[in-house]
């Protein structure tokens, strides 16, 4: 009994000792391969990215091929090392190529949101920094991911949208046109003048340091409405001062007619009492 289990003790360390001694070496080789190939992989994307920077890539596409460099040349390296410790790549090539395929049947959502990212770098229907609406929402464009897009919303909201139904969808940008027109209405009572009340809106607008002075911002009468004249005020500016324009004349016009004594209508409540 001792002597059987003396046996099956050095069996097992004899068979021990030739797994140490085939796939050790192997081992030990594949570890180094990839820490040094991650080293590797860590400077060739700061030097494509610094390639890039002075090249003057957009920031957007910047992130998102830096992104794609890192997972096809991390999944290189697995490749590498799995050789290197004795696993037939061509069949792991079959197996993965396999589960690929499954995996791309249970995961036609990413699939999607990938090549609605790839479409969106080559299109590039806004970049890093924009304002634009999609989706119902608005918000900055914060960064353009593989998967999805981030935007920051008015509020300081977190937006992810994801990027097959951000591609395939109405896309509005705000800012690549770098100027917007502020649409504006005032209205004013039926007893003021018309002339004096375009005169009063336009030097608010003319005075305004924010606003621009091509293309020409417009005054108009816009509608006879039920209780007031009201007035569509167009100017323009450059789409980073929009609200600070927007608010400041809204304020401005309200005391300027104020001071003119230009009537703006409001509704009335009369009580009756019987």
């Amino acid at each position: 009994m001792f002597k059987e289990q003396v046996m099956n003790t050095d069996k097992w360390i004899e068979t021990g000792y030739d797994i140490l001694t085939n796939y050790g070496p192997k081992l030990i080789t594949g570890i180094l391969i990839y820490i040094i190939g991650s080293w590797v992989i860590r400077l060739i994307l700061k030097g494509v990215k610094k390639a890039m920077t002075k090249q003057g890539y957009d920031e957007s596409l910047k992130k998102f091929l830096i992104n794609l460099s890192r997972w096809a040349l991390r999944i290189l390296l697995i490749v590498v090392v799995l050789g290197t410790i004795g696993v037939e790549t061509t069949s792991f090539a079959a197996i993965l190529a396999a589960a690929g395929l499954a995996i791309g049947l249970a995961l036609q959502g990413s699939l999607a949101n990938f090549a609605g990212g790839v479409l969106i770098m080559i299109f590039r229907p806004f970049k890093i920094g924009d304002l634009i609406e999609a989706q119902g929402e608005t918000g900055t464009v914060r960064e353009i991911e593989i998967f999805t897009t981030k935007l920051t919303g008015l509020s300081n909201r977190d937006i992810i949208i994801p990027n097959g139904i951000l591609s395939n969808g109405n896309i509005i940008n705000f800012t690549s046109l770098g100027t917007r027109r502020v649409d504006l209405i005032f209205g004013v009572g039926y007893d003021s003048d018309i002339k004096k009340t375009k005169e009063v809106l336009k030097g608010v607008i003319d005075n305004h340091p924010l606003i621009l002075k091509e293309p020409e911002p417009v005054i108009n009468v816009l509608e006879l409405a039920d209780s007031s004249i009201n007035f569509a005020v167009r100017p323009w500016c450059k789409s980073e001062d929009y609200w600070r324009v927007y608010f400041d004349v809204m304020e401005q016009t309200k005391e300027a007619l104020d001071e003119a004594g230009i009537d703006i209508p409001y509704p009335h409540h009369v009580e009756i009492r019987t």
